[in-house]
């Protein structure tokens, strides 16, 4: 198991991940507010009479280890978050289902996941993007989603709505499709989109 330290700053937080990489495709990260009132992520139970939640995500986005699971019968979830993904699929001119596709393939709709590269809440946003979007609380789950969903618009006008090529600039950056001409040879990214296009595909189905 690969160890890895990160010690970010967003905003007036001050977030703490002590990550790791697991051998399987599950990540189990803890939750707690220390004496200072700073908000700490990491795969370290806290010791002592710490209180701490813990947050488990069975399959993250960078992840391609979870490529053993079935995502044309995984069960899919069409009612959380229902009207703050509607509002903004209304505001950005977004598919739902692409939305949720999306949220489903990040975080597996927990509000509160934390990538080990330093994603964020349920679209997985990183900081830097997050500024962008002027997202202050990524782990509101409104917040975060309008967030989102504006990347999303952005990426479907960049690359005419082709549901692929903007799954892989969700993924790797539009950088990286305009590098390559289309999806970028990564491991990741191939296997992101495919996971997003079997989503995507049956969260229309279910829409029907």
């Amino acid at each position: 198991m690969q160890r890895i330290a990160l010690l970010m700053r967003h905003g007036s937080m001050l977030l703490l991940l002590a990550l790791a990489v697991p051998q399987t495709g599950r990540a189990e990260i803890y939750k707690f507010v220390d004496d200072k009132g700073v908000v700490n992520y990491t795969n370290i139970a806290p010791a002592g009479s710490q209180k701490y939640q813990i947050l488990r995500f069975p399959c993250y986005a960078a992840d391609p280890k979870c490529r053993n699971v079935s995502w044309d019968k995984i069960a899919l979830n069409t009612q959380a978050f229902d009207a703050e993904i509607h509002s903004a699929a209304q505001r950005n001119a977004v598919d739902e289902s692409l939305i949720r596709a999306i949220i489903h393939a990040e975080s597996a709709y927990h509000p509160d996941a934390v990538s080990p590269k330093g994603a964020q809440g349920l679209m997985q946003l990183m900081p830097a993007t997050q500024d962008l979007l002027e997202v202050s609380d990524p782990f509101n789950p409104a917040a975060n989603i309008a967030g989102g969903v504006r990347h999303l618009s952005d990426l479907m006008q960049q690359f005419g709505g082709d549901i692929s090529l903007v799954a892989a600039a969700y993924n790797a950056g539009a950088g990286a499709v305009q590098k390559y001409g289309g999806i970028p040879p990564y491991d990741e990214t191939r296997e992101y989109v495919r996971r997003v296009t079997i989503l995507h595909r049956r969260y229309q189905r279910a829409a029907i």
